[in-house]
């Protein structure tokens, strides 16, 4: 639960779930931070939660493939104890697949199968023809699950917006981008009469699955960013995934981010974590489920490079996105941004249409501090964007902004090229990639 902490105008402390319920009250706000305690009587906080890997010291553990999926199993499993009718988020990349695919193997021989039966229940959305649908129908075949598909418009996601901002009481592009089709999709499930879903966030943080991880120096600036993004996470993933799915009243439930499958998996010598010719991003996730006997998944399910939710559901969801917003922002606006928004001031006229939405809504300076901010690229932090120089002038968080990692940017390069918009030499001077594994996986050489 994402918690907020704030002083009403007398100075009592309020504590609250959601801005919106502090917002006419209270004059001050502050995240409550994850793993931490507050005392009344001091009134100050304690972090309770000191796991290890949270000094960001390099671990040494070695690889145990075998060891990291008996926890992860273990966590989906602890997560199957359940009293209401429940399901799975299926995008079909690896993390919501592995997730679908450890719970139908132990689904059987459960309360929950005995209750509502043994038949395992997949969702997925995005808009017609999207990655994420044609590959969760895929894996859902697989693995005979019951799959309900559902199918957007980019004019469905725009309509919806101002109640996703509302909601989910952020301003950053990522965040609401992902934020959306979730929160379509949470409506749909939840009209169902399903109460609970196991979803796969925390992954990519764990194991540098992110594409711009292609690109960490060394294994000591890969362990420190898997830390950072770990401890954002509040800000970021577990913010849309738990306000998307709670406007509707259903609950999101995250094995991957199961306290104990965090500590084996943040314990690995993070070199084994490093990308490298022949090793994908999340690799060591994805040998851990590479079972020749049994498999869980299909190869190149199992192998499929990563793609962002918001990515996934269809590229031109983006795309529109950015189309809208140059509608209702103009280039004088964007001029006099840093005088109109002077923290967190937006770069883009996306950015830009949403901070007007969400300054609406909740417009209490306190109100903004509330929202992270920082360069970032394909979801980086702003100290990774120092891992490339190039990045800094290319700052979108989509997964495409990754270039020379992305299949679909590699398409834009070459579309790009052929346009004249990007001279040969610079499209030549770019990292190659090379197919390895399975179809559809791209590494760098």
């Amino acid at each position: 639960m994402n918690l907020l902490r704030s002083l009403d105008f007398s100075g009592s402390v309020w504590i609250s779930s959601e801005l919106k319920g502090l917002n006419d009250d209270c004059e001050h706000f502050k995240c409550f931070p994850p793993g931490h305690i507050y005392s009344s009587k001091s009134g100050g906080l304690r972090r309770w939660y000191n796991p290890l890997w949270f000094s960001e010291a390099i671990p040494s553990t070695p690889y145990d493939p075998l060891a990291l999926r008996r926890a992860f199993e273990k966590a989906v499993i602890k997560r199957l104890m359940t009293d209401v009718p429940f399901g799975v988020l299926l995008s079909g990349g690896l993390d919501s697949s592995l997730v679908a695919a450890v719970t139908a193997r132990h689904l059987a021989g459960t309360q929950a199968a005995r209750q509502w039966g043994a038949h395992l229940h997949s969702f997925c959305v995005g808009l017609e023809n999207s990655p994420d649908l044609k590959a969760a129908r895929e894996v859902a075949d697989y693995l005979g699950t019951i799959h309900h598909e559902f199918h957007f418009t980019v004019q469905d996601g725009i309509d919806a917006i101002e109640d996703v901002i509302y909601h989910v009481e952020t301003y950053d592009v990522t965040t609401i981008r992902a934020s959306t089709p979730m929160f379509l999709l949470a409506r749909k499930i939840k009209a169902l009469g399903v109460k609970m879903v196991i979803s796969g966030e925390g992954s990519d943080e764990i194991f540098g699955g992110y594409l711009y991880f292609h690109k960490a120096p060394n294994k000591e600036e890969l362990h420190g960013e898997t830390c950072r993004k770990i401890k954002a996470l509040h800000q970021y993933d577990c913010l849309r995934a738990n306000k998307a799915t709670s406007a509707w009243g259903l609950e999101a439930r995250v094995p991957f981010l199961d306290k104990d499958f965090i500590n084996v998996a943040m314990a690995i010598d993070p070199e084994w974590k490093m990308i490298k010719p022949g090793r994908i991003e999340k690799w060591v996730l994805r040998k851990a489920f590479d079972d020749e006997e049994h498999p869980y998944l299909p190869k190149h399910i199992l192998y499929r490079q990563k793609e962002q939710f918001s990515d996934g559901v269809g590229y031109s969801w983006i795309d529109g996105l950015k189309a809208h917003a140059e509608l209702h922002v103009h280039d004088k606006m964007m001029q006099n941004a840093e005088h109109i928004f002077p923290h967190n001031t937006p770069t883009t006229k996306e950015a830009y249409y949403y901070r007007m939405i969400f300054e609406r809504f909740f417009p209490q300076n306190s109100a903004r501090l509330t929202v992270p901010g920082g360069a970032s690229v394909a979801c980086s932090t702003a100290k990774a964007v120092e891992w490339d120089a190039s990045w800094s002038n290319n700052l979108d968080p989509s997964g495409r902004a990754a270039l020379g990692v992305h299949l679909s940017a590699y398409e834009q390069q070459a579309a790009l090229a052929s346009a004249g918009v990007v001279p040969p030499e610079i499209i030549d001077n770019l990292p190659r990639m090379m197919k390895v594994g399975a179809p559809g996986v791209a590494i760098q050489s």
